[in-house]
């Protein structure tokens, strides 16, 4: 996917409310199902990414990484956001169905 869909898309989510953001609440919506797909910034410290691959491997949650914390905070109306999570399955199968095949996607 075009790195301008990508955002567009992640935009339309925020707008309809299906979307989560910043650590902790992330954690939350992964451990208690309710993502369905976490973005992550190509720029989150090595720690971050670690323990967001950990914890949605953990729990069967897609992962995929992209663009940077700035894109990814004007993509939804906020400052510089880390990482995302879809919360409504529709929106998660659109984004992740557009991902390019390079982008990396953990299915698991």
């Amino acid at each position: 996917m075009k790195p301008d869909k990508l955002l567009s898309q992640l935009g339309m989510a925020m707008r309809a409310g299906k979307l989560v953001t910043g650590d902790e609440t992330v954690l939350k919506a992964v451990r208690t199902g309710k993502a369905h797909l976490v973005v992550l910034a190509g720029d989150a410290s090595d720690n971050t990414k670690k323990k967001f691959r950990d914890k949605c491997s953990t729990y069967g949650i897609p992962l995929t990484e992209a663009s940077d914390r700035e894109q990814l905070g004007r993509a939804i109306g906020k400052p510089e956001r880390v990482v995302l999570a879809v919360t409504d399955m529709q929106f998660g199968k659109m984004i992740a169905n557009h991902l390019s095949p390079n982008t990396e996607v953990d299915p698991t």
